[in-house]
C-alpha cells in the first residue's frame, strides 16, 4: 500500500528543488563570469605579445632612420629634419596604432659617471662624475649638501669595493632598513635603481628624473651641444655652475647656428663662455655627434597599451638596441 505524501512533504520537496536551481544558477554564473574573465585575459595577453612584436619591428626600423641619421654627417648631428623629439604616428595592422619618438640619448647625465674604469669588478668612483652630479642638483635647486650626500652615495653604490667615501653610504647604511639590501657594486642597469641609494627622496628622484640616463658606460656624460633645445640648459650649466649660469647656459644655445656648430672651439668663443677657463677633461665633454639615442614606443592594440623605452648605441653601425625598459616611466 502506498504512502500518501503529505502537503508539507511536497512544499519541502519543491523548496529543495528551487534551492538546488538557485544554486546551480549561482555555480553557472560565477563560472561564465570566470570564464568571461579569462578570456579577456588571454584576449589582453594576446595582444600585449602582439603588441611587443610590433615593438620589435618598430624598433628595427627606427635604428635604420638612426643610420640614416648619423650617414648624414658622420662627424656633426643636428636636430634639422626634426628627428630630435619628433612624434611618429603609425597605423599597424588589426586597427592599433604606434606612437615612436627618437631622442638624443646622449643629452642627459650619465648616473654611471660617478665611478671610473670599464669593468664592472674594478669600477672606483671618481670625482668629477661626482661633482658634476652635484653641480646638476644645485642648478636644480636641491640643497647641496643633501645633493653631496647623494652624489657621493651613488659612487659608492656603483664602485666594486666596501670602502665607505666621504659622505657616502656603504653596506651598513642599507642593511638595517626594511626590507635590507646592499649596493649594487656595478652599473646603473636603469635610472630607477638610483631611488635605493641612500638620500634619494620621492621629491628629489621627480626633480632629478628628467635629466638622468643610465648608459652602459663610465663615460662622462656625452651632451651634444649642437641637439641641445634651451629648456636643457642646465645640463650646461652643471660642467661649471660657479663659472656657468643658468641664463648664461641659456644665451649659449639660444647662440647656436642654425647649421650647428662644426668645431667645438667655436662653441668655446660664444659670447658667454669666452672668457672662462674649464678643466680639460670638462673642455673635451661636450660632443658635436651623438652617438646614443633613446626611443620611445607607445603601442594601442585591441584594447592594449604597451609603453618601451630602448637605448640605441649608434657608436658603430648599424645602430643597435642594447637595453630597453618595458612599461611606462619607473
Amino acid at each position: 500500500m502506498k504512502r500518501r505524501i503529505g502537503r508539507s512533504e511536497r512544499g519541502a520537496a519543491l523548496l529543495a528543488v528551487l534551492l538546488l536551481v538557485a544554486v546551480m544558477g549561482a555555480l553557472a554564473v560565477a563560472m561564465l563570469e570566470k570564464l568571461k574573465l579569462s578570456v579577456a585575459l588571454a584576449g589582453n595577453n594576446a595582444a600585449l605579445d602582439q603588441s611587443r612584436a610590433f615593438a620589435i619591428g618598430i624598433e628595427s626600423l627606427l635604428a635604420l632612420r638612426i643610420d640614416d641619421i648619423v650617414a648624414l654627417s658622420p662627424n656633426l648631428t643636428t636636430s634639422a629634419g626634426g628627428w630630435n623629439g619628433e612624434v611618429r604616428t603609425i597605423p599597424l595592422p588589426g586597427g592599433g596604432l604606434a606612437q615612436a619618438v627618437v631622442r638624443d640619448g646622449g643629452n642627459c647625465f650619465n648616473v654611471n659617471s660617478v665611478a671610473d674604469g670599464s669593468v664592472a669588478a674594478e669600477l672606483t668612483p671618481r670625482a668629477l662624475g661626482v661633482e658634476q652630479f652635484v653641480n646638476l642638483m644645485r642648478v636644480l635647486e636641491i640643497p647641496e649638501q643633501a645633493a653631496r650626500g647623494i652624489a657621493a652615495s651613488a659612487g659608492d653604490w656603483v664602485d666594486a669595493d666596501s670602502d665607505l667615501s666621504r659622505g657616502g653610504a656603504e653596506d651598513s647604511a642599507y642593511q638595517g632598513g626594511t626590507p635590507s639590501y646592499r649596493p649594487g657594486n656595478t652599473y646603473f642597469a636603469d635610472v630607477s635603481e638610483l631611488r635605493a641609494v641612500s638620500g634619494v627622496t620621492p621629491e628629489i628622484y621627480a626633480a632629478l628624473r628628467p635629466w638622468l640616463c643610465a648608459l652602459p658606460s663610465t663615460d662622462l656624460s656625452p651632451i651634444n651641444v649642437n641637439t641641445l633645445n634651451p629648456a636643457q640648459a642646465p645640463l650646461v650649466a652643471m660642467l661649471a655652475p660657479d663659472l656657468i649660469s643658468l641664463g648664461a647656459a641659456e644665451a649659449v644655445i639660444a647662440a647656436r647656428p642654425a647649421a650647428g656648430w662644426s668645431d667645438i672651439t667655436e662653441f668655446y668663443r660664444t659670447p658667454p663662455l669666452r672668457p672662462m677657463v674649464l678643466p680639460l677633461d670638462v673642455q673635451s665633454q661636450p660632443q658635436l655627434r651623438t652617438k646614443w639615442f633613446t626611443l620611445d614606443l607607445k603601442i594601442g592594440l585591441q584594447g592594449a597599451e604597451l609603453h618601451e623605452t630602448a637605448l640605441v648605441d649608434a657608436r658603430i653601425s648599424p645602430a643597435r638596441v642594447v637595453a630597453r625598459r618595458w612599461g611606462g616611466d619607473d
